[in-house]
């Protein structure tokens, strides 16, 4: 934490807001407000039962955005529904070669039914963690930053010594190094903690009242469940009705043959479309939840009170409107998840075989473009925001939000606050869990297929995978609510002080330099 920030949490002395507000001339004018922020619509009709949110959030004229992108994501599920469709029905017709459960299978070449059985367990892992770690934010919430910080301090740093442990000195050391790092970013973090726990508390308190964000987070994680385990199914039954043996044949192999290229081409394909579709279902979710948080910041207090059918109308527009800027945000994230998977699986690669030098190498990569993956979900998630209100494409979306943030300050408020790292976290440790698993599960049940450990990297890699997406889709809800009060505040910080004049104090309170960030 720089010194700047760390002066935050040091002054002792908090100013009262003034009773009328002045701002820059960055703000006062006409330009600003056609530029950054959109006007807000004029108050509710007389008649409350037709105030509803596409007239809380009005688009003068509607249209459909980005829609190459929402064509290309169309396109992309239909192949993988094709790709799907044929390696299921080989797999099924199969089924006695590659064995009936964990035993039995005569397959020792490719993935086979021990595989699936390994990802039934894994999903059954990300599911239940997952959705105790969602519950966990709502009944826990002070305890929960400080819960999940010493949590994954500790797993990392276990993690480490079973590994060494089992003389796997590559993935040994790199956990180590990562556990390490963890325990420094949780020790920075103490003097942010107060702060955090202020926006955490206001969006469950928002969620718990207003609009049906526990129902859209369950829907969203069941629709997760459900896809990870499509792709579970997927991903084995390529290898079995592709994957060559020794000799080159495959008694799974249809009329097309098998090859160890064509095998890489449909993973690759697979994995990248459910990078796509699971992004695009993570971020419709936000810009739903947006919706209602928008709909409460505005007009919670406001004489109409709060538009009717607010995340119905918030879903609406971002399953159609705005389908295509959502689908292009996601194909950014999808196609960096997939730079992150190639590294992943050749740094668990490298560690199998001991070779320290390279797998520590790789996994600096990967942290290059772990912040890449930050960097962009950073500007994705208050883009879409501004998407799901006011109905922009992508990229204006993202240079208004952003630029009008980084004017008002905002953008080193919103990096104090820990709710974003802390979710991650979360999702971090849940996917770890889930790779953790297949290990255990490969070197108990000693598949045939896996007898040298050629397949380890890549099924840890993938468990890893379907833990991290289903934990993340489970938890936007509550990282959207933060997010979204944050751009709100920056639209308009007077109806923060306004409307909700307890938050506001509260977070003055902690963080006393935010009336210098809001009155800029």
């Amino acid at each position: 934490m720089s010194g700047q920030a760390a002066s935050y949490y040091q002054e002792d002395q908090v100013r009262p807001a003034p009773e009328n507000q002045q701002y820059n001339n960055n703000y006062n004018g006409k330009d600003y407000q056609q530029q950054y922020s959109p006007e807000k619509p004029a108050p509710p009709p007389p008649d409350q039962s037709t105030w509803n949110y596409d007239q809380a959030f009005k688009i003068e004229k509607p249209k459909f955005n980005d829609i190459w992108a929402g064509l290309l994501l169309i396109a992309v599920f239909l192949g993988y529904v094709a790709v799907s469709g044929i390696s299921i029905h080989e797999y099924a017709s199969s089924r006695g070669f590659n064995g009936g459960g964990i035993y039995g299978a005569t397959n020792d070449f490719g993935l086979n039914t021990n595989t699936l059985i390994l990802f039934v367990f894994v999903l059954c892992v990300a599911l239940a963690f997952s959705w105790a770690y969602f519950l966990g934010a709502r009944y826990f919430t002070k305890q929960f930053i400080w819960i999940t910080g010493i949590l994954n301090c500790v797993f990392a740093l276990g993690t480490a010594i079973y590994y060494l442990y089992r003389k796997q000195w590559g993935a040994g050391i790199v956990f180590l190094i990562f556990g390490i790092f963890a325990v420094i970013c949780f020790i920075s973090w103490i003097p942010r903690i107060p702060f955090s726990v202020v926006m955490l508390q206001t969006a469950i308190d928002v969620s718990r009242n207003y609009g049906h964000i526990f129902i859209v987070s369950a829907i969203g994680g069941f629709f997760a469940l459900a896809f990870s385990a499509w792709f579970s199914v997927t991903l084995v039954s390529i290898y079995v009705a592709y994957e060559p043996n020794g000799s080159g044949t495959n008694p799974s192999c249809g009329p097309g043959g098998c090859s160890s290229a064509k095998v890489i081409g449909l993973v690759v394909f697979v994995t990248f479309a459910m990078y796509w579709v699971s992004e695009w279902l993570k971020n419709t979710i936000h810009a739903t939840v947006a919706g209602v948080y928008g709909s409460w910041y505005f007009w919670s207090n406001a004489p109409g009170g709060m538009p009717k059918g607010a995340t119905r109308g918030a879903f609406k527009r971002a399953s159609t409107y705005s389908f295509g800027s959502i689908s292009f945000g996601s194909l950014i994230i999808a196609i960096v998840n997939m730079m992150r998977q190639a590294c992943s699986i050749a740094q668990q690669h490298e560690a199998a075989e001991g070779n320290i030098v390279g797998s520590i190498f790789v996994w600096i990569l990967g942290c290059f473009i772990a912040l890449l993956d930050w960097l962009v979900r950073f500007f994705n998630r208050y883009a879409f925001i501004h998407i799901a209100l006011y109905g922009k494409a992508y990229i204006p979306a993202a240079k208004d939000t952003w630029t009008m943030m980084k004017d008002r300050g905002i953008d080193a408020l919103i990096n104090d606050c820990l709710i974003g790292p802390v979710l991650s976290m979360g999702s971090v440790f849940v996917s770890y869990l889930c790779a953790l698993l297949a290990y255990l599960y490969l070197e108990f049940t000693k598949p045939s297929y896996n007898s040298t450990g050629t397949f380890t990297a890549v099924i840890m890699a993938y468990s890893f995978v379907i833990g991290l997406q289903i934990c993340q889709i489970f938890l936007t809800p509550i990282g959207s609510g933060v997010d979204t009060i944050f751009v709100a505040m920056a639209w308009n910080p007077e109806i923060l002080m306004r409307d909700h004049p307890d938050i506001y104090h509260q977070i003055v309170q902690r963080y006393p330099r935010v009336q210098e960030m809001i009155h800029a």
